[in-house]
């Protein structure tokens, strides 16, 4: 038997053994590359994503979750040659603050040993505090094992991994690794996240909690993951223990694509192991595929008027039937055009007397634009936190604006600010902010000022803030009931 120290500052080589094969999927190489081509047989076949960046998939023994796990694998182009795979999974062995990095040799699996890129990994542990080389948080961890085989299976070309196993439980701390890692996520590296669903909830509460936070998930946005979670936790859902077992993986990976509306989060298939005859109905863990690819020359919106007439008009009716009665107006998407069905982020804003009677808005081209006009008048009218809720004796006197976005561009220079043209969205971290392109107009600030306001007021760096973050512009097709008004 050969001794050693689990933890970090050993420099012998250590090939990492599997743990859980012939538990959670067969040790005999035979026997595995039939169960594997069986589940990729019965998976969701590719959809056509193009640029696929990551995929997030599920890592129970493969008699419950491998066919959802092989759905999420079928959507990797077979042919492409990856220099590295972030393999990505929240720790269930051991606890501790960060996250630990691979790096004292390769994984020895039934079909053959993965090559561990040991050096970018001993990079990460140097450059980052946030990271470590410790070896226990590996050692009996079947998040990331249980996926090679899959890309051993699916992917042609050679593999080389960069094994991460997150021990936090901060969302400020998955921030810091999203931070590293982030200038890793492009299109000559793909990101494997490994997570379950919902555990132990009966059948029925496990398909509603899990759509909940697939629903979460897709829609790009750290903050509405962390609320979802939280929520499904008050519900107070009997033998609920967690709504997803791999949080803190899938909010590392929202946290560097958050911001981004090139960046698309696709549900691929769902399932839970009362799906299985192996499983029972009573107590069930979830499990759901999703992919997460970028989008090629996003499309350039307009809007005739009466496309225009008809969101204002939409915009006006919620909120006047959500203030009065806290009802949404039934809409009839049948009759709507695409233009209105098409995904689009929107702000919108409201004014009374020519002030500024509330304003929010999402970036994400997530849900047709009209439902996201609706979404974002509610939140305008009642959830903007500096003002008060409207209320329904108010309503006729508001002037209602609409801003429907462009795809952000990230911008190397300030120099390419157009005051007046350009919102802008700066970013850091988890903090965030963004100003309008009319706020420019309406203020009068100069460049500095336009910069300085949203570093300081909106994402909260201070006002020099922008200097050390990531700055984005975008356009905004920008339009109001005063626009339609007689002259």
């Amino acid at each position: 038997m050969i001794l050693f120290s689990w933890g970090s500052g050993c420099s012998q080589p250590l090939d990492r053994q599997p743990a859980v094969a012939g538990q959670f999927y067969p040790a005999d190489p035979g026997e595995l590359k039939n169960q594997l081509k069986s589940l990729f047989a019965r998976a969701v076949p590719p959809k056509g994503e193009k640029n696929v960046l990551a995929v997030i998939v599920p890592h129970a023994g493969y008699v419950f979750s491998g066919e959802v796990a092989a759905s999420g694998f079928n959507q990797i182009d077979p042919d492409k040659s990856y220099e590295n795979i972030f393999l990505i999974g929240s720790s269930h062995q051991v606890a501790f603050d960060g996250a630990a990095v691979y790096t004292r040799g390769d994984f020895k699996m039934p079909l053959g040993k993965v090559r561990v890129n040991t050096e970018l990994g001993k990079e990460l542990v140097k450059k980052h505090s946030i990271f470590t080389d410790r070896v226990d948080a590996h050692q009996y961890e079947h998040s990331l094992e249980v996926e090679l085989p899959f890309l051993q299976y699916r992917l042609k070309k050679d593999l080389q991994i960069v094994p991460i196993v997150i021990g936090t439980h901060s969302p400020q701390k998955c921030a810091q690794i999203a931070e590293a890692l982030k200038p890793y996520f492009n299109e000559k590296n793909l990101f494997i996240v490994s997570t379950d669903l919902s555990h132990y909830p009966s059948y029925e509460d496990a398909k509603v909690v899990d759509q909940l936070t697939l629903r979460a998930i897709t829609t790009n946005e750290p903050e509405t993951l962390l609320r979802t979670l939280e929520e499904n936790e008050r519900k107070k859902i009997p033998r609920l223990a967690t709504s997803l077992c791999g949080w803190t993986s899938v909010l590392t990976l929202m946290y560097i694509t958050s911001g981004d509306p090139s960046i698309t989060y696709t549900l691929v298939d769902y399932k839970n192991s009362g799906d299985s005859i192996y499983g029972d109905r009573i107590r069930v863990v979830g499990y759901g595929a999703v992919v997460v690819s970028r989008r090629e020359n996003p499309k350039r919106f307009s809007l005739s008027d009466k496309e225009k007439k008809d969101l204002l008009s939409l915009a006006r009716k919620t909120i006047k039937e959500y203030v009065e009665r806290r009802k949404l107006p039934a809409i009839e998407p049948a009759i709507l055009s695409e233009n209105l069905k098409t995904p689009c982020g929107a702000f919108v804003t409201l004014h009374r007397g020519g002030a500024l009677r509330g304003c929010i808005g999402r970036f994400e081209p997530n849900e047709p634009l009209y439902q996201v006009v609706q979404q974002m008048a509610v939140a305008a009218a009642t959830e903007d936190f500096r003002f008060p809720p409207v209320q329904p004796s108010e309503v006729d006197s508001l002037d209602i604006e609409i801003s429907v976005l462009t795809p952000l561009k990230k911008i190397k220079s300030i120099d390419e600010i157009e005051l007046g043209r350009h919102g802008i969205y700066i970013k850091k971290g988890a903090r965030a902010g963004t100003f309008l392109p009319q706020v420019a107009t309406e203020t009068g600030w100069s460049k500095e000022e336009f910069l300085g306001h949203c570093a300081r007021d909106k994402a909260g760096l201070g006002w020099n803030g922008w200097k050390e973050a990531d700055i984005y512009v975008y356009e905004a097709l920008v339009f109001s009931e005063k626009d339609f008004r007689p002259r």
